[in-house]
């Protein structure tokens, strides 16, 4: 008798996404009133805050509280990132300056000068090396972070106010009124230009696969795009007024927003849809970001508090 046996390859079950639910989780006062911008340290342990002057502050998320205040800029504060290995901040003013700082001695290391006009960001590349600015004077400057000096000049239309690296450093994302571009760092040359928002566009950030970017805008929407088609993949509505800041949690898939009609918003990229709505702050909503491991997100608002938040 002969037995004949078949292997059959039976389809694992796709892994379900593990959904976060968030509450509130502390609540910190900032000194100087108003709060524009907030954001993580890559190891989590600080976040930075900037204010509607020329304050930029440091704080401590294990203990809640401030620990530090830097102050050289000459003129209202428009954002500050950390340098890949957290040891340098990155700011940008309204004095047209951007300005280096060492995280651990709190002390200037370099001002670098060039845009002739309000600077809106400044960012390091993803291997630390080189910083790219955006300004009113419609230039986007890249910066040698050792030297200090502008190694090329790209020139757009009209004044740029968010600028992004794609995760390979190649691509960056570029915001002007209602139009995102995406340019060739190297070569300088612009890729694409993404148009369906009907206001102007306060954020856009490269997803982690480089393969998709997300826009915020003043007409209450979030937007998902193709990358290389340039083509809108989604529409995310909800928020009743201007959504002001959106990030991207670590597992690509989450991406939290914060709107002037102040709450905060999480959503699931691949479906298109809320998850959640957190309302804790009494005014406008102006900055959100998420820590490394997921695990807490913190908001800023001009109500003055710097709100935390951390799974249910």
């Amino acid at each position: 008798m002969l037995f004949f046996f078949f292997h059959v390859n039976i389809p694992k079950k796709k892994k379900k996404k593990q959904v976060k639910y968030f509450k509130p989780a502390g609540v910190l006062q900032a000194q100087s009133g108003r709060v524009s911008y907030i954001k993580f340290s890559p190891d989590g342990a600080k976040i930075v805050t900037i204010a509607y002057d020329e304050m930029i502050q440091f704080w401590d998320t294990t203990l809640k509280k401030e620990i530090q205040s830097l102050k050289g800029h000459l003129h209202q504060v428009n954002d500050a990132q950390f340098s890949p290995d957290g040891k340098i901040l990155v700011s940008c003013a309204a004095d047209d300056t951007i300005r280096l700082w060492d995280v651990k001695t709190c002390s200037e290391i370099k001002k670098l000068e060039g845009h002739s006009s309000d600077v809106k960001k400044a960012i390091f590349s993803p291997d630390g090396k080189s910083i790219v600015s955006c300004s009113d004077d419609e230039t986007i400057r890249i910066w040698d972070v050792k030297t200090g000096q502008t190694k090329a000049i790209k020139r757009t239309l009209g004044g740029i106010n968010d600028i992004h690296f794609s995760p390979n450093g190649q691509l960056v994302v570029s915001v002007s009124d209602k139009i995102v571009r995406i340019w060739n760092i190297k070569t300088g040359r612009k890729l694409s230009e993404l148009v369906g928002h009907s206001e102007c566009i306060k954020r856009a950030q490269f997803l982690s696969n480089g393969c998709l970017i997300v826009s915020c805008s003043s007409d209450k929407t979030i937007r998902v795009w193709d990358a290389t088609t340039g083509t809108q993949v989604k529409k995310l509505i909800g928020h009743s007024d201007e959504v002001t800041d959106i990030k991207l949690f670590p597992d690509g898939q989450t991406i939290v927003s914060c709107s002037a009609d102040n709450t905060i918003r999480l959503w699931d990229v691949q479906l298109g849809v809320e998850i959640q709505k957190l309302e804790g702050h009494s005014h406008f909503i102006t900055g959100v970001d998420v820590s490394p491991d997921g695990n807490t997100i913190v908001s800023s608002s001009i109500d003055g508090t710097i709100r935390v938040w951390e799974p249910l």
